[in-house]
């Protein structure tokens, strides 16, 4: 399979109308319902296991670290949902330096109608956007966190981490394109709704900028783990946030097995 590639990603077309992404429900016929208008653009996706320099949470707003989970039924977590977590925040601390933190989200996701069906999750997002806007992000930690606690974290840096990953087997189709966030410029990042049944909120969809730079994980293990900045209050140049997309691999057999992951996301403080 080849490491670097052309693939189809979707960018939103800039409109007077806010866009509005409306979270699905879970199952089989789970999909994506966005009302606004894409633009399918033939990008390059560079192989990011290639770098001299490989990415960092700081620079590039992502990267791909070394995990190995001691859990073998994602499906079953509640159980084990301590013990995981536990890991996870480990595994973050360590990666962003973090003091800190609080995981406060698991979303399974495939891109197999039978798989949803059986399993009832979600579909993988196949459109480019950022999980937070400043605003969500802020509004995020004060539903999570009591108001005194909330209150005195907003006083200090946080950020939201993603940690992403395969559940079976290797990721062959509907892998993540990430976009550097040194190749962006804040007025690509357009806010818009996000509706959901149990709550309002924001995220960030990305319109369409040559400079853009997109890599990706060929093949990502169950031993590995990519780490997502979708949020950072410092402003100080480090990156505060990584567009992503799932995308079709145009080089995947078409009997390659579906895509199963988890995304759990986590407020670091410093």
């Amino acid at each position: 399979m080849s490491s670097n590639l052309t693939a189809t990603l979707r960018y939103l077309v800039p409109g007077i109308e806010r866009p509005v992404y409306i979270a699905s429900e879970a199952g089989a016929d789970a999909a994506l319902d966005v009302k606004a208008k894409f633009d399918d653009r033939q990008v390059a996706v560079m192989n990011a296991r290639e770098l001299d320099s490989p990415p960092h949470l700081d620079r590039q707003g992502f990267c791909l670290v070394p995990h190995v989970t001691t859990i073998t039924d994602f499906y079953d977590l509640e159980p084990i949902r301590a013990a995981y977590e536990a890991e996870i925040i480990a595994l973050v601390l360590a990666a962003s330096g973090g003091e800190s933190a609080v995981v406060f989200d698991h979303t399974l996701r495939s891109d197999s109608p039978e798989v949803r069906g059986q399993r009832t999750i979600r579909e993988p997002a196949a459109i480019i956007h950022n999980d937070y806007t400043d605003a969500s992000a802020v509004k995020r930690l004060q539903d999570i966190l009591s108001a005194d606690e909330a209150k005195e974290r907003l006083a200090k840096r946080f950020a939201i981490i993603n940690v992403w990953r395969s559940i079976r087997g290797p990721v062959i189709t509907s892998p993540l394109a990430l976009c550097d966030f040194s190749s962006t410029d804040s007025g690509d990042f357009v806010a818009s709704e996000r509706r959901a049944k149990e709550r309002v909120g924001e995220l960030e969809l990305m319109t369409h900028n040559p400079g853009h730079r997109w890599y990706y994980y060929p093949e990502q293990r169950l031993d590995e783990a990519l780490l997502i900045k979708t949020f950072d209050s410092a402003r100080d140049g480090r990156a505060r946030r990584a567009a992503h997309t799932a995308f079709n691999h145009p080089m995947a057999a078409p009997d390659a097995p579906p895509r199963e992951s988890i995304e759990s996301r986590l407020f670091v403080f410093f």
